[in-house]
């Protein structure tokens, strides 16, 4: 299939499905023309392209994404050596390679054309079978570059897919199926490891337990499919409570969620607690069941500590979990803290 010179735009079907090796000649002499030609005949795998002008090159080049490049020198409107530098400066044929066709061997245009990115330099007229051979050489050089690149542009994007499914399955096996908050197995990673943080830094830690008043109640009343929206706008209220990245949101089980505040004294966890119990309160979520109220309401149990080596995290939760049954047993839709001293354990 021969593309003479003027027809740079001419719609021409995709010869990379048939032939796997596409040869684009620019040379204005026809005899230069037919030798390849008739060289490249009995090649049933390489198609010839043909393209007589230096200003119509790079549209053919552009659209026919040959394997391999010969190019003439000495063209009649422009230089071939600044051809192979505009080849090497288009990102769709940067890396095709350039056989540099000469009427004669000269050193310095060699050198020339090789700094300019040639891949190679021929005398006019080589001899056929070296023509063949060269052409196949460094068209497989070419398109095993490309399948390498594709294969390694495949493992890439598979690696950033494995990346990201791993850390949606992390996050899935750290959340709460329900409200989304950190769940009671990686609450306790963290929590782990910020009591040794604090051991470390003897800095205080402060736990608050969070329970939804007469839950049992709003259940039976409401049907489950409600108390589950209520635990959701329950836990988006602590959520938000949560407002530094240090701090750690957690649904503890069933209707009881946990906030666990780093290096914050009672004092604070108190004041965060009553700003979520007054948070909630203010919905005025209706709750017809309740005890006590005509609307849902939590109780907050507050735990702080400066944890010491050897101590553990349970005295801490605990101690929370006490001051929650305070907050339960005094009338519910309230706040107790407990400051709890720290003690060595040998």
């Amino acid at each position: 299939m021969m593309i003479q010179d003027g027809e740079p735009d001419k719609q021409v079907p995709d010869v990379h499905a048939v032939y796997p090796i596409v040869v684009l000649l620019v040379d204005d002499q026809l005899m230069v023309g037919e030798m390849v030609r008739r060289a490249l005949a009995g090649q049933a795998d390489i198609s010839l392209h043909h393209c007589l002008l230096a200003t119509e090159a790079m549209a053919h080049a552009e659209r026919l994404r040959p394997s391999v490049i010969l190019q003439d020198l000495l063209l009649p409107d422009g230089d071939g050596l600044e051809l192979v530098r505009t080849y090497r400066d288009n990102a769709r044929t940067r890396d095709v390679p350039v056989i540099v066709l000469s009427v004669k061997e000269e050193p310095a245009v060699k050198s020339d054309a090789f700094k300019l990115g040639a891949t190679d330099y021929l005398v006019k007229l080589p001899d056929p079978i070296e023509l063949v051979a060269r052409i196949r050489h460094h068209a497989r050089a070419f398109l095993n570059q490309i399948q390498r690149d594709q294969a390694f542009r495949a493992l890439r994007e598979s690696q950033e897919q494995l990346v990201v499914m791993n850390l949606e399955l992390k996050r899935l096996s750290n959340s709460d199926g329900l409200t989304g908050l950190a769940n009671r197995r990686h609450l306790n990673e963290l929590l782990e490891s910020e009591w040794k943080r604090a051991v470390r830094s003897r800095e205080a830690l402060s736990v608050l337990m969070i329970d939804v008043d007469d839950f049992k109640r709003y259940n039976d009343h409401y049907g489950h499919l409600a108390g589950d929206e209520v635990l959701k706008t329950v836990a988006d209220a602590v959520r938000a409570a949560a407002e530094r990245p240090a701090d750690l949101a957690a649904r503890f089980g069933g209707e009881e969620f946990i906030l666990v505040l780093p290096c914050t004294e009672l004092a604070g966890a108190l004041f965060v607690a009553e700003k979520l119990r007054m948070t909630l309160d203010m919905l005025a979520l209706p709750h017809a069941a309740a005890s006590s109220n005509t609307h849902l309401t939590v109780s907050i149990g507050v735990a702080s500590t400066v944890p010491l080596l050897g101590d553990r995290t349970q005295r801490l939760v605990g101690a929370s979990d006490a001051a929650l049954y305070e907050a339960k047993r005094t009338g519910r839709n309230r706040v107790c803290g407990h400051l709890l001293e720290p003690i060595t354990v040998a």
